[in-house]
């Protein structure tokens, strides 16, 4: 585990355990089902700055200086990770990429971008899917049409599901991300009989006892477990996503009562309408010799109203 993590931001085992150009260079390889040369240079940039729920970006990195790849890790399906990621890219372009040269008239060429997010929540997803920022924009129909039927803006992440029998291909190709996904499925299957902690504390000894990540565990048990165990970052999600719903019920709220107010005043509209066509009819009938309390039969009217009417 590299010792110059900042100690301030809680890391995560994914994040420590992928924090070499080696296993980086292998973790890409895999996914992408190509072979990355050896003498290909990684060089890591991750955030240790940009913060979501309490966590910084989990892994970064350039390779030749032609490609960024950004990669998060996800127990938990969130659609909102393009927005992140969009932060996120721009914050990186900063570090790797000098100023000055944005004035300049020569175009500052710069490694294209790739975004990916590796899953293994219990949740049910695809091996593969993406995601696009344009999902998130707000309906601007009747502003504008989006030309060709695209945007000004999209960014697309590629979604892998790294659980136990899934994506085979990728797992068998790099042997570090097939074992960081053993270990994570032996928690989740001794949570079913133990609390969080004893049940990381098993699948490190497990793991350990069938050279699943061995040395990496055997030098950093007591960090794994302090990342795997912290309680405020659950607290926190639950904060977030708690807040979530209670905005959700409140716009809900809202929405229903602009429509009864709408409603309503399609209502009163409607009524004073008929009250005006009752009161034409009533003049009418009127004009032509027509008796208050025939017109009151005919309209409905009140004979106060028809005898005003008349005047």
């Amino acid at each position: 585990m590299d010792s110059n993590v900042n100690k301030k931001h809680k890391s995560s085992v994914f994040s420590a355990l992928f924090s070499t150009p080696e296993v980086l260079r292998e973790l890409y390889s895999a996914i992408e089902g190509i072979d990355i040369p050896q003498d290909a240079v990684v060089d890591i940039n991750t955030l240790s700055d940009v913060l979501f729920m309490g966590q910084i970006n989990d892994v970064s990195f350039t390779i030749n200086d032609k490609l960024v790849v950004l990669i998060e890790h996800q127990s938990t399906i969130n659609e909102n990770v393009p927005l992140r990621l969009l932060m996120y890219i721009g914050r990186i372009y900063e570090k790797i990429i000098d100023r000055e040269k944005l004035y300049q008239k020569k175009i500052v060429k710069i490694p294209t971008p790739e975004f990916i997010v590796l899953y293994n929540g219990k949740a049910p997803c695809p091996d593969h899917q993406e995601l696009r920022l344009s999902a998130a924009f707000k309906n601007i129909e009747g502003l504008k049409q989006p030309e060709n039927n695209g945007f000004p803006l999209e960014l697309t992440v590629q979604v892998y599901n790294i659980n136990q029998g899934r994506n085979p291909q990728i797992l068998e190709k790099s042997k570090t991300l097939s074992n960081y996904s053993l270990f994570m499925d032996k928690i989740n299957e001794h949570k079913q009989d133990l609390p969080l902690e004893e049940a990381v504390k098993a699948a490190i000894k497990y793991c350990i006892e069938h050279d699943i990540l061995k040395q990496f565990l055997k030098n950093h048990a007591s960090e794994v477990m302090n990342m795997l165990t912290e309680e405020p970052s659950i607290e926190r999600i639950i904060d977030i996503r708690v807040k979530e719903e209670v905005e959700e019920i409140i716009a809900a709220m809202e929405e229903a009562e602009a429509a009864r107010e709408e409603a309503e005043e399609a209502v009163n509209a409607a009524r004073e309408e008929a009250r005006k066509e009752k009161l034409e009819i009533a003049r009418n009938l009127l004009a032509e010799g027509s008796s208050p309390e025939f017109v009151q039969k005919i309209t409905g009217l009140d004979l106060e109203t028809i005898q005003r009417a008349d005047k």
